[in-house]
């Protein structure tokens, strides 16, 4: 699952934040999320579709506001895939 493309989704700060966000509250609308993270709701938006096209969020339009998720099971994938990259990496080190 880790790509340079994920990889790229994950490095950023804001998305890291809105991921911690998102595990913290289980859901939360833009307009929340731009608020706590002090930024506007276009750049939130355009941070949780890059994570919404990775599969790691997902989102329920309750129009006027979306509602986003965290993806929990890929989540877990991607920190397993993770663990055994460092894994390997602090074996390739001895």
């Amino acid at each position: 699952m880790p790509d340079e493309k994920l990889a790229r989704a994950v490095r950023a700060r804001i998305r890291r934040n809105m991921l911690q966000e998102l595990c913290h509250k289980g859901k939360i609308s833009v307009h929340e999320i731009a608020e706590r993270l002090d930024i506007t709701e276009s750049s939130a938006s355009k941070h949780l579709k890059m994570l919404y096209d990775l599969g790691l969020v997902s989102f329920e339009d309750s129009h006027p506001e979306k509602f986003y998720s965290i993806r929990i099971r890929e989540i877990k994938e991607l920190l397993m895939a993770y663990d055994r990259v460092a894994k390997k990496m602090k074996i390739a080190q001895r």
